[in-house]
């Protein structure tokens, strides 16, 4: 399509935000091939002075060498630290717009895809980039108009010796072109399966003691061997087609210099007397024969670099798979109702299949009350709850949450980090929260329970996804988050399915409190003593409501 975002265009259109670092970069490299000019020309003039005059008067000369070859070490220095700060910049923007898009796609739109996976496209994929502007890029200016400058000073001496470097130029372009057409395809391959390389791994890490439990560590670790040697093979592919590329260059470069060599040699013996040949002087032909290597020399570095296009558009397409997504994430914040306060209108959800999950639902909650939403399972439960916080967009109809739509989440399957259990209560609050409010949040929740038997109490550590403690504790843990929240509106998905019933009882006096408080609770369970604490409870069926 003509209005198609390619990856090159997603690419370039970056490379505007960093003009002034990439300008820089090529100034600096222009600078270097002037210090090369003149690196070139006057040692060639020493040498003939010292064969044709003897060793005379060349400190001034020296002098002017020795500042070029500083100049142009300088100016090299130059360039690479204005390629990498364009570099830098973009992958930092990409990495914050990557990050963004997350959080504006919300726990639904990333859920289809392995965390391993989102994390290899923030590390991996926008590390690949920064190669493509602190290298790439300004060497594909510094390829064209460098040579061009030495091609100018060498028709000056020798427009034959020109002649002899234009006619080999077009053949390195159109070789690497060829070439990186294969390697482009072959970055994009590996960059999925490193993604899928890194779930793969991700997942049997996180299920460790479920394989161990059954006697499948020894065949899990071969799974994951092969994977990695299929992407080991994967990765020498790609590096053939970079040294393939390299291969190409220096075959005609080297067969271009020969060529200038013998024509220069052949002339001062005066084997040739075609055109300028009889003219050539030993200044001449040296200086002539120093800068053909120069001349293929960017082109030689830009070959070098040629990986780094190749692997920064197979990285761009991957991201811009995730920067496109559209957002399924809903803001439900209205400032004209009261915080706490819920409105639903009209709102109704569908499948995949274009069959409705529920609804039209309207639904009126004022601020400090409790709703229990019941039904039966597929019903559409946690995804009115999912609506009302926002993790999710409505099919019909529109959700309005008072205040700012601050909401307090638990989920059915709660998040446990690695940290103390303190550090994983106070994560419900986003301000510090002191020693006491975790105690009591703890006690409220049930927390103490369990804390109190193990060796430092609320003190002590948890591993990934909550390894050291049961589901049902874990649900706890995540219930005092809750507690410590300050936010107006709390939602609660079966808080009490995996309590038993001492534990239940106080979770239950715990969320009578919060709604004495003034909190508003919408709660999705099929608890009897939930359903009694109740203002209003919504039965969901289907595609109608019923609310008592």
């Amino acid at each position: 399509m003509a209005g198609e975002t390619t990856p090159r265009r997603w690419l370039d259109a970056r490379a505007r935000c960093v003009r002034g670092p990439l300008v820089a970069a090529v100034a600096a490299g222009l600078v270097q091939t002037t210090a090369v000019i003149i690196q070139a020309g006057t040692f060639a003039w020493i040498v003939a002075a010292m064969l044709d005059r003897g060793v005379g008067v060349l400190t001034l000369a020296f002098v002017v060498l020795v500042a070029a070859v500083l100049v142009r070490a300088g100016a090299e220095y130059a360039r690479q630290h204005a390629g990498v700060e364009a570099g830098l910049r973009v992958r930092g923007d990409v990495r914050r717009e990557l990050l963004a898009r997350l959080d504006a796609l919300g726990p639904m739109g990333v859920a289809a895809e392995p965390s391993a996976g989102l994390a290899s496209r923030v590390v991996e994929q926008a590390e690949a980039l920064e190669g493509y502007y602190a290298r790439f890029l300004p060497q594909m200016v510094l390829a064209v108009v460098s040579p061009l400058a030495i091609l100018v000073v060498v028709a000056w001496m020798d427009w034959l010796a020109a002649l002899f470097l234009v006619a080999s130029a077009p053949l390195i372009p159109l070789f690497m072109a060829l070439v990186g057409m294969g390697a482009e395809r072959l970055n994009r391959a590996q960059f999925r399966d490193l993604s899928r390389l890194s779930g793969h791994f991700l997942d049997r890490i996180r299920g460790l003691s479920t394989l161990a439990l059954f006697d499948h560590g020894e065949r899990s670790i071969e799974a994951v061997a092969a994977a990695a040697d299929g992407y080991r093979r994967r990765s020498l592919r790609t590096l053939r087609v970079a040294f393939l590329s390299s291969a190409v260059l220096e075959f005609f470069s080297s067969v271009a210099i020969a060529v200038v060599a013998i024509y220069i040699g052949f002339g001062l013996l005066g084997y040739i007397a075609f055109g300028p040949a009889p003219a050539l002087t030993l200044f001449s032909g040296l200086f002539i024969l120093l800068l053909a290597p120069e001349f293929f020399q960017p082109l030689r570095t830009l070959s070098q670099h040629y990986h780094d296009r190749a692997a920064a558009v197979g990285a761009a397409a991957e991201l811009m798979e995730v920067l496109e997504r559209p957002s399924a994430v809903s803001d439900t914040a209205d400032a004209a109702l009261p915080p706490g306060a819920l409105e639903l209108a009209a709102v109704a959800v569908g499948r995949g299949d274009h069959a409705r999950v529920f609804g039209p639902l309207s639904l009126s909650v004022p601020a400090g009350s409790c709703v229990v939403i019941t039904g039966a399972t597929g019903a559409g439960k946690t995804t009115l709850l999912r609506l009302i916080a926002g993790f999710q967009a409505p099919d019909e109809g529109r959700v309005r949450a008072g205040g700012d739509g601050a909401v307090a989440w638990l989920g059915q399957r709660p998040l446990v980090v690695p940290d103390t259990l303190a550090g994983n209560i106070r994560l419900g609050s986003a301000q510090p929260v002191d020693d006491d409010a975790v105690h009591e949040a703890a006690r409220r929740a049930g927390v103490l329970a369990f804390a109190e038997a193990m060796p430092d109490g609320l003190d002590s550590r948890v591993g990934e996804r909550g390894y050291g403690i049961s589901g049902g504790q874990a649900q706890r843990l995540a219930l005092a988050r809750v507690f410590v929240s300050s936010a107006p509106l709390v939602l609660l998905d079966e808080p009490t399915s995996a309590l038993d019933a001492a534990t239940r009882q106080q979770v239950v006096a715990g969320l009578a409190a919060l709604r004495e408080a003034g909190r508003t609770l919408v709660i999705a369970s099929h608890d009897p003593v939930l359903t009694a604490l109740a203002d209003r409870v919504v039965h969901l069926a289907g595609a109608r409501r019923d609310v008592a």
